[in-house]
């Protein structure tokens, strides 16, 4: 019954699920929807529901919400936090105040700190009996969200009421369902399962995090964060403000080549979202290589500028409505268009190009192993003597190192290949870039 009532919409890419609530009548509540709302109204038209109520848990710091939307478009109330001072129209809500969604249906807000100062988790009640909870960013399945987004001094202080909020969460009962928003693959996260949902008893029952006292948690939950993508330090606050309302179906705009050279001498930046093997055979000279998939978003906020024009490379059966909507959703409005033609009109135009070497799992010999997988990645396990940086680093470590003969590697390529177009970029000239990870290396390099 509670799975015909509330469906998860997964967003893969950024390790996230909104979620889709059945109130009846055919009206439905959306909890945590991002501003590309594509799956979100396709699960809603499926079940022919209207979405009346948009509810977020906090100032989401990995997606721009798509709440404004949903209220422009369907006259959905917004429901959020009081504390969160959202300046557009909504329903403000304190600690353990409720929401009569229908007949039998009550949304109850409760304050549970931590990932954010203002976080709400919402408690789907049926009469005093909790179905379930969207908890957001506090108790996640397998661990707790992150506490080191608000502000990096304030950590220890948000990890205590962290602490104190999953286990209010988890006092909800045994078999209340756990629907949280960040999961495994979300940078919001600290380390989790893969699955995204899970119930409270299962959590008691296998979440390390909630057999520790206060100080083992905080010590667990700070020692758990990685690096993050640095547009996460924007989007809280254009959250708070309600990011612009989007009218009609966006489109990349089809720029000449001759066009987009132009551009990119005047400081626009040209991102190649070509599979890697396209991109190393031949791509215009300062390309930023970003391959299309899932977790295109995250690396366009963390590698490309959000203050610069930026123009698309694709190839033609790639979808460019994917392309602009994992922009959309972080905050990237900046696409000034895409090269018409794709690279054979780049190179019928006369223009340059130049190529990348990519190799699979053959002996190799490079002065530098270049690995830039994220710090829990590498060290699980690595190429005895390589060099680590992670690929979010790779821009500003650039100039302190030398342009020697470089073997640039990650888990599967992509990452790798972006890392490669970085230093290309910076001149560098010896790269090659591995199509693997490192169990297909053998290497020749002295340690």
């Amino acid at each position: 019954m509670i799975h015909d009532l509330v469906t998860a919409v997964p967003d893969r890419g950024l390790g996230n699920n909104a979620y889709l609530v059945d109130l009846g009548d055919g009206a439905a509540l959306a909890v945590d929807a991002s501003r590309d709302l594509r799956a979100l109204r396709a699960e809603a038209g499926r079940r022919g529901l209207r979405i009346t109520h948009a509810a977020d848990t906090h100032l989401h710091a990995d997606f721009l919400s798509g709440a404004v939307q949903l209220a422009a478009d369907e006259g959905a109330q917004v429901l959020a936090s009081r504390a969160g001072r959202r300046t557009f129209e909504h329903t403000a809500l304190e600690d353990e105040q409720e929401i009569v969604l229908n007949d039998g249906l009550i949304l109850r807000a409760l304050a549970t700190p931590g990932h954010t100062d203002e976080h709400l988790s919402f408690a789907l009640l049926e009469g005093d009996r909790a179905l379930g909870v969207f908890s957001g960013g506090s108790l996640i399945v397998g661990s707790a969200a992150r506490v080191d987004l608000v502000d990096p001094a304030r950590t220890e202080s948000l990890a205590r009421a962290q602490f104190r909020s999953v286990r209010r969460i988890a006092s909800l009962g045994r078999d209340a369902a756990l629907w949280p928003t960040h999961g495994g693959g979300s940078f919001c996260s600290a380390a989790a399962r893969a699955t995204s949902t899970s119930t409270i008893g299962e959590e008691l029952a296998t979440n390390p995090l909630l057999d520790l006292d206060e100080e083992g948690f905080v010590r667990a939950l700070l020692d758990s964060h990685g690096t993050y993508p640095t547009y996460f330090g924007r989007l809280g606050e254009r959250n708070r403000h309600g990011p612009a309302v989007l009218g009609g179906r966006p489109a990349l705009e089809a720029l000449p080549p001759s066009v987009v050279a132009g551009g990119q001498r005047a400081g626009a930046v040209l991102v190649d979202v070509r599979p890697i093997a396209a991109f190393a055979a031949a791509h215009p000279r300062d390309a930023l290589s970003i391959p299309l998939r899932g977790a295109f978003a995250s690396w366009l906020g963390w590698l490309a500028p959000h203050d610069r024009p930026l123009i698309v490379l694709r190839d033609e059966d790639q979808d460019p409505d994917e392309i602009l909507w994992q922009a959309l959703k972080i905050g990237y409005e900046n696409i000034a268009g895409e090269v018409s033609g794709g690279l054979a009109a780049w190179v019928a135009a006369g223009l340059q190009t130049v190529t990348l070497p990519l190799v699979d799992g053959v002996r190799v010999s490079a002065q530098r192993v270049l690995d830039v997988r994220q710090k829990s990645e590498y060290a699980a396990g690595h190429v005895a003597g390589a060099l680590h940086l992670e690929l979010g680093a790779v821009d500003e470590a650039a100039a302190a190192l030398a342009d020697v003969p470089t073997l640039v590697m990650c888990g599967h390529g992509e990452r790798a290949m972006s890392a490669a177009s970085i230093l290309q970029r910076h001149g560098f000239t010896q790269l090659t870039v591995l199509d693997g990870g490192p169990e297909s290396v053998v290497t020749e390099t002295a340690e």
